[in-house]
């Protein structure tokens, strides 16, 4: 696993500022603390920070073709690359190492654009070919890997692994992005191609670009997307077989490293299900870790404990307190802008726990978005249930209208909180889902933006990303329809950012065998009612697993990765809180109300109201920002 960044003169062959280079690969250290290199030629530049994995002896980056005319800086893993070396000896290609970056030279080579279709794995990478005077950017098809670019106003183009590469970059327009700000509030996370600056952008998952002297700015162009298209007939049993073998021969390709190697295990189903798969795989024990809460409240261990006896793993626990609150600097600089998934935290913890004992860790991410694990599916979908008895005439006027006037009580069981049933079902499907899982909604927002800012953002709303996405989509199954709207926000733009971003910052490799292309792929084309059923989610992938997994394990209540942010901002974070919402940085920027703001604090310290996740996001958000300032 690696950052890369490179630079490259669209006009023609100006020289590339080699201290410039530097400072941007530098940036960059902790994704790849092993070994670092530069390469420069008239009008391209090339940097590379390693952390070996695979031919740790002889995989030094950027790398070329035999005459130096391709040359590549790649961040990933192509788990396929031994039988594509094979096949390009067999055409004709020379392989000096025994490394996976040298196959995307030689299938650049062969296949040119189309290359991409042919690797399987996770990838980011940046490759220059002299004579057809290109510049070939590529990320993989769930977007694992990151990819940030930026084309500058005098013409040069450049890209990183990471935001703060591009930061260092003088021309860059670091003007924030008011569509980004307002994504951001209603996301938690600033969702792709966008960043928060108008002057860079991320490559999307699934995406090329291909940028050529002396041409306008590239467009990106799409070369996958998760198809949706269900299966012929098969039963339950078959399907619950054949899922089973395709997650263990996904696990089984991620099993190779030349460092020492292990998985994340939380003691949720996803996490347990790839170590059961590492157990029947591995000859020794697979090194296994998880971290435990001295608040009994967020604790997992005890389920992580019960799958590490059951499969005899070299398990390693460490006990965290839950008033960790003082990563939230380090995660401002972590992420390169706003963030605001708590969970960041742990996630942060349990990295810097793996990198004690391996270098490469399987995690369980992606199950949920796959097979409907998410709680908030099984409510959209009760949702739907009612939306599909009664037209949308009805249902927005009687909806809307009880929506408005019944009184809001996030304080009370979910079962009396029906103003949010109220509104979600007076929307579409778009509609109701955005509305259900927005951090703050577009009410909230609207009083959280001072009217000057609203103004500025010309009628845009955050909900035109999904509305974006369920365009292209390639189903209209309600279910199928919101999975591949998380599959293009939220699983990139959080869960892979804040695991990529928290495993690099300990210079560990997180690998993400339910998330292989193929998986998904076949996962996608199963009915629904395979993936939820009833208030079950992962239905099928559940069944599959009882023979491997005690019942516990399988069928308790989700808990995930939390941390108790209302305590925090009412105890120990009190004063951080006020300083944070209530000073001037957050006034000056002319984004927001201040009187709401006031509110927020008030209500949520006077025990009034629970409003930890927006003072969380407004926190973050205020993080970055003096991050900024004193770059």
């Amino acid at each position: 696993m690696c950052g890369i960044v490179g630079i490259f003169d669209t006009r023609g062959t100006r020289e590339i500022d080699r201290a410039l280079l530097s400072r941007m690969n530098e940036t960059q250290h902790h994704r790849g603390p092993d070994e670092a290199d530069l390469y420069i030629e008239p009008g391209v530049g090339f940097g590379h920070r390693r952390l070996s994995v695979i031919d740790v002896a002889a995989g030094l980056q950027p790398l070329g073709n035999e005459d130096g005319s391709v040359m590549v800086c790649y961040n990933g893993e192509i788990y396929n690359y031994r039988e594509l070396t094979e096949e390009l000896k067999g055409l004709g290609h020379t392989f000096r190492t025994r490394c996976d970056t040298e196959v995307i030279v030689h299938a650049w080579e062969e296949w040119g654009e189309e290359c991409v279709h042919r690797f399987r794995g996770m990838f980011a990478f940046g490759l220059w070919d002299r004579n057809q005077q290109v510049m070939f950017l590529g990320r993989d098809r769930m977007g694992v890997k990151p990819l940030y670019y930026a084309m500058l106003p005098d013409g040069f183009f450049a890209f990183s692994s990471e935001l703060k590469a591009l930061r260092t970059l003088p021309q860059l327009n670091r003007e924030i992005d008011p569509q980004a700000v307002e994504d951001y509030f209603a996301y938690g996370y600033v969702p792709e191609p966008k960043t928060i600056f108008k002057g860079a952008l991320k490559l999307s998952p699934g995406f090329t670009l291909l940028q050529k002297v002396g041409a306008p700015q590239a467009v990106p162009k799409q070369f996958w997307d998760v198809p949706f298209k269900l299966h012929g007939a098969m039963s339950e049993q078959d399907a619950q077989e054949e899922l089973l073998t395709r997650i263990r021969e996904a696990v089984k390709i991620r099993l190779v490293a030349e460092v020492p190697l292990g998985a994340f295990l939380s003691g949720g189903v996803d996490s347990s299900a790839v170590v059961a798969m590492m157990a029947g795989l591995n000859e020794g024990p697979v090194h296994t870790c998880s971290i435990a809460f001295n608040d009994k409240a967020y604790d997992e261990s005890e389920y992580a404990s019960m799958v590490a006896a059951q499969y005899k793993t070299d398990h390693y626990t460490e006990t965290v307190d839950t008033d960790d609150y003082g990563l939230i600097d380090t995660l401002a600089h972590l992420y390169d802008e706003p963030f605001a998934d708590s969970s960041a935290i742990p996630t942060y913890r349990v990295c810097q726990l793996a990198r004690k004992r391996v270098t490469v860790a399987l995690s369980g991410d992606g199950g949920d978005e796959n097979l409907a694990g998410y709680r908030r599916y099984r409510y959209a979908m009760a949702e739907q249930n009612v939306r599909g008895r009664i037209p949308l005439s009805l249902r927005k006027p009687v909806f809307g209208t009880l929506g408005r006037l019944y009184p809001k009580a996030d304080w009370a069981p979910r079962v009396f909180r029906a103003k949010t049933t109220f509104e979600a079902l007076a929307r579409d499907t778009v509609e109701g889902y955005f509305h259900g899982v927005t951090v703050m909604s577009d009410a909230m927002r609207d009083k959280l933006f001072s009217p000057g800012f609203r103004a500025g953002l010309q009628g845009y709303r955050a909900i035109d990303v999904m509305r974006g996405h369920a365009a292209k989509s390639p189903t209209d199954d309600p279910l199928s329809l919101i999975q591949y709207i998380d599959m293009k926000t939220y699983l990139p733009g959080d869960i892979l950012t804040k695991v990529d971003r928290a495993s690099m910052a300990h210079a560990l490799e997180v690998r993400v065998p339910l998330l292989d292309h193929q998986l998904v792929e076949w996962i996608s084309g199963l009915p629904s009612d395979m993936k939820l059923r009833g208030s079950e989610g992962k239905y099928v992938f559940k069944k599959s697993l009882e023979a491997h997994l005690p019942h516990d394990i399988l069928y308790r209540k989700k808990m995930g990765f939390s941390v108790p942010l209302a305590a925090w901002f009412r105890g120990p974070l009190a004063q951080r809180v006020r300083d944070a919402l209530l000073g001037p940085l957050l006034a000056d920027t002319g984004i927001f109300n201040k009187a709401f703001l006031h509110e927020l604090v008030e209500h949520h310290q006077s025990g009034r109201r629970d409003y930890s996740a927006s003072i969380w996001t407004v926190l973050m958000f205020e993080a970055f920002l003096r991050k900024e300032m004193a770059a």
